[in-house]
């Protein structure tokens, strides 16, 4: 028995999906897909849900109501809600901005505006979901920085050279001592994220610049087959469509630091 800890067990079949703390309060699926629905009223969109690692973790995907023409194209905000019960994760709700031509996620981690909204399984919940309602509605806030930013990253130009350079040497340089079988998996990402950048063709018609050069790692980060493709690869994936693409947000720091 573990002191101030308790098990949280699924009533249908028992199973325990995880050891959590005393002060640890639940929220059922269909209460967090209630406070989905008085969150965006009649105007969302669902377009799936799911559950992970056994039903550890739920998640639901909903399009909101609004559209955006950014940069001459469609993009449309999503909305993804995560509930966790194991005690891993808080209840998380994050803006996903999807680029409707290629599906490439821009969930850029913007300093100017929140993305995401978190609360941990203790105390008021209903306080707390009451403080996810008022954050959401800066959802517009977001995609009104995002268009900013995009159009910052539009005025960034950038050489053939540059961009190489940033792929070799920052988002995929060899490790040191590298082995021969490590140096031909790292030159398969190389030429992957060159070709996206140079070649994609929904980027083709893109001047080479800052926005083209996210949008083709962003693409490459979620549309690549991995070198090695895990059990719980799709899963991880998916995630970071929540938590955001580690690869993604250190193409955009770095295309920003190199302006």
């Amino acid at each position: 028995m573990i002191p101030n800890s308790k098990a949280n067990v699924r009533d249908r079949d028992k199973s325990v999906l995880g050891i959590v703390s005393s002060k640890y309060q639940i929220v059922q699926n269909h209460e967090a897909f209630d406070f989905t629905d008085n969150l965006l009223g009649m105007g969302v969109k669902y377009e799936t849900a799911g559950s992970l690692n056994g039903g550890r973790r739920v998640w639901l995907l909903a399009k909101l109501p609004e559209r955006y023409i950014i940069n001459g194209e469609n993009i449309e905000p999503y909305l993804v809600f995560s509930n966790s019960h194991d005690g891993s994760a808080a209840i998380t709700v994050a803006m996903t901005p999807i680029r409707i031509a290629c599906q490439n996620t821009l969930n850029l981690a913007l300093r100017q505006a929140k993305r995401a909204w978190s609360a941990k399984h203790t105390g008021n919940i209903a306080g707390k979901l009451h403080e996810a309602q008022e954050t959401l509605q800066l959802a517009h806030t977001y995609m009104g920085e995002l268009g900013k930013e995009i159009d910052v990253l539009n005025r960034i130009k950038l050489t053939d050279s540059k961009a190489m350079e940033l792929i070799h040497n920052e988002l995929a340089p060899y490790p040191d001592n590298a082995t021969a079988i490590q140096k031909q998996n790292i030159n398969k990402i190389r030429e992957d994220m060159a070709i996206r950048y140079f070649d994609a063709p929904d980027l083709k018609s893109l001047p080479k610049n800052a926005y083209r050069f996210v949008n083709a790692i962003s693409d490459h980060a979620t549309h690549s087959n991995p070198i090695r493709k895990t059990e719980n690869y799709q899963e991880n994936l998916f995630m970071k469509s929540l938590e955001g693409h580690p690869m993604i947000d250190r193409a955009y720091s770095l295309i920003k630091a190199a302006a």
